[in-house]
């Protein structure tokens, strides 16, 4: 195995209200709002950004309302508690918009307003982004994982382990039922790297090696990708479709050249496939039934994102942005729950971005009551491998889709550091 291996971890076991807009829209700067919080407490306000795109122009780009959403949910929530430890959390949000522009423009204004932290955030392009707050020493905390930069940045606290982890652990999980595979993938360079990351895992189970599908990144149709899946010979006993927003146009061609009374077994990964998408598919009668989904935490429906759940009933004030389903909603709630234990590592001191990521370098742990394993980001937790050299968390959930739900198909979490690492050994 190549790289530094981490050490293991422990684990514990369409319409806002009134009130809801009102609190959103406090203030705005440059597409941006400030959340005042609530009654904090003694200490000096704790001020961090979220950013999202939210108002989108191009067909093509993605919209995560949710996640600047739950930011301001987080931020009513704890501050009505008093703030962490008597901190007040302030949070700033910014839109931008699904572009390299917006990207840079959200992070020159984090570095200017001397923000302590970027947390919870989505953008694919951090490469706009990252360097800017690299010049500026602020922190990123937990974003979503959607840009290669979060994985290697010096800055970046990543509480997943991106795409590379999924795609590592589906080919570990379509193992066990799947003869032979077809990957439906992006004629892209990121998409270029798919089939070694998913090949580790079948061929760690005497699998072959799965038939690599290429398809343009914005067709509307995907008749020809759809018919080499279906085609004999082709390695169709399952198809994995890992294509974005595009996942669902595939799946709509495959499903209607599928020839009637055969069902192929279908699968994906979260990012591709998500609940909120299934519900609009059609829910028990979506094309996505039966799927095989691999995610980063556990099932929507589980027990630990209870806490969530209530944060949500009670401080969103109806805000229908926020689905509890939603992994970007998911995984800001797990951003800020970082957020909170470092706040309070640092104790009394002014919480500023230096502050932030010494805290985190020296090794403070956060536990997200079983969302993840324990995250610390020491070097000796990081994985230390090319082009994910920043990834502390490389374990897995094995879900499925029954009934219009995605559920867990495997109990517990499935770690899969060694496929990561074997990934860049592997010949390509």
């Amino acid at each position: 195995m190549t790289g530094r291996r981490r050490t293991a971890f422990t684990r514990p076991f369409p319409f806002p209200s009134l009130i809801g807009t009102a609190a959103a829209g406090a203030l705005l700067l440059s597409g941006c709002g400030v959340l005042p919080g609530g009654s904090g407490g003694s200490g000096e306000p704790v001020t961090v950004m979220t950013w999202a795109p939210d108002r989108v122009d191009d067909a093509d780009a993605l919209s995560m309302p949710g996640v600047p959403a739950m930011a301001r949910t987080y931020a009513r929530w704890i501050n009505e508690q008093g703030g962490i430890d008597g901190r007040e959390l302030k949070v700033i949000t910014c839109d931008e918009r699904d572009s390299a522009a917006g990207a840079e423009r959200c992070a020159r204004e984090a570095v200017d307003r001397k923000v302590a932290a970027v947390v919870g955030s989505y953008s694919r392009h951090g490469q706009s982004s990252m360097p800017v707050l690299e010049s500026g020493g602020v922190p990123y905390i937990g974003g979503y994982g959607a840009s290669d930069e979060e994985f290697r940045s010096y800055l970046s606290y990543p509480v997943n382990g991106g795409q590379s982890a999924l795609l590592a652990g589906h080919g570990r999980q379509l193992a066990d039922g799947c003869e032979r595979v077809s990957l439906v993938r992006p004629d892209s360079i990121g998409g270029a790297r798919m089939p070694q990351l998913l090949n580790t895992g079948l061929l760690a189970a005497q699998r072959p090696e799965s038939t690599d599908i290429l398809a343009p990144e914005h067709a509307t149709s995907y008749d020809e990708q759809a018919a080499k899946a279906l085609k004999p010979g082709a390695g169709g006993s399952c198809v994995t479709a890992v294509l974005g927003t595009r996942t669902e146009t595939f799946f709509d061609s495959f499903r209607r050249l599928e020839p009637e009374g055969e069902r192929v077994r279908i699968s994906s990964v979260l990012g591709s496939v998500s609940q909120p998408l299934i519900d609009r598919t059609g829910g028990r009668k979506s094309p996505f039934e039966g799927a095989y989904i691999t995610g980063w935490y556990p099932d929507a429906g589980d027990a630990r994102w209870n806490e969530m759940r209530e944060v949500i009933r009670k401080h969103a004030f109806g805000d229908t942005r926020i689905d509890p389903d939603d992994t970007g909603v998911q995984t800001t709630w797990i951003a800020y729950t970082a957020l909170r234990a470092v706040v309070r590592a640092i104790g009394d001191d002014t919480v500023t971005p230096n502050k932030v990521a010494s805290a985190l370098n020296r090794g403070t742990e956060v536990d997200t009551g079983g969302l993840t394993p324990v995250l610390r980001w020491r070097f000796k937790d990081l994985l230390g491998t090319s082009p994910y050299p920043r990834i502390v968390n490389a374990e897995v959930t094995f879900q499925v889709v029954r009934e219009g739900r995605l559920i867990a198909q495997k109990r517990g979490f499935v770690d899969v550091a060694e496929a990561l690492s074997d990934a860049r050994r592997t010949p390509g």
